[in-house]
C-alpha cells in the first residue's frame, strides 16, 4: 500500500502562504475543486472524491489522529462516474458527511503542498510527503518538518484529524 507523511495546519494568511509555496515550487500552483463524500466504515476512512468534471477517486486511508508529521497509508481507485458510485456507496454504507473545498496544489520535491479553502472551516494547508520505497518514516517526517519551517507553519497551527472530523466536531470558519 502506498504511503505518505502528512501534516495539516490552519492558515491565518493564505496569500502569504501561497506566495511562499509559489516561490519554493517555482509555480503558481494548480486549482482543483473537490467534493469529498465520507462513508461509514469499520476502520480507517473511506471517501469518494468528485473532481466536479466527470472524474473521481475512491480513497481508503489509515493514519493516526495526531498533530505533526504522521504516516498515512492509502489505496486509490479511479472512477469516471463518481455520481453513480456515490449513490451505490451511500446505500451500502451510509454517509458520514461531506467536505467541499478548493485546493491549490504546489509540488515541491517529493511533497504535495495543498492550500485549501474548505467550506465551513476556512483556510488550511496540508503537506503530503510521498514516500519512496527505500525511505523511512523518520526521513519523511524530517522532510515535512523542514518544509514546515520554510513555509512558516508553526507547531501551534497544526491540527489533528481530517476536515470531516473538524466539521463533525463543529469547528467554524475563522
Amino acid at each position: 500500500m502506498p504511503s505518505n507523511v502528512e501534516i495539516k495546519a490552519k492558515v491565518s494568511d493564505p496569500a502569504q502562504f501561497a506566495q511562499k509555496a509559489a516561490e519554493l515550487s517555482q509555480s503558481e500552483g494548480t486549482i482543483i475543486r473537490q467534493h469529498d463524500t465520507f462513508f461509514n466504515c469499520s476502520q480507517g476512512r473511506l471517501k469518494l472524491r468528485d473532481f466536479m468534471n466527470g472524474s473521481g477517486q475512491l480513497i481508503f486511508y489509515e493514519r493516526p489522529d495526531t498533530d505533526g508529521p504522521k504516516l498515512s497509508r492509502y489505496s486509490i481507485s479511479h472512477t469516471r462516474d463518481p455520481q453513480i458510485l456515490q449513490v451505490v456507496l451511500s446505500e451500502a454504507l451510509g454517509v458520514k458527511g461531506e467536505v467541499k473545498k478548493e485546493r491549490r496544489l504546489f509540488l515541491i520535491g517529493q511533497t504535495r503542498v495543498h492550500l485549501d479553502t474548505v467550506e465551513g472551516l476556512g483556510h488550511y494547508m496540508e503537506l503530503e510527503v510521498v514516500m519512496r520505497p527505500e525511505q523511512t518514516v523518520e526521513e519523511g517526517q524530517q522532510v515535512a518538518e523542514d518544509l514546515m519551517k520554510k513555509l512558516g507553519v508553526s507547531k501551534e497551527s497544526l491540527v489533528t484529524g481530517a476536515y470531516m472530523d473538524l466539521l463533525l466536531k463543529g469547528h467554524k470558519e475563522t
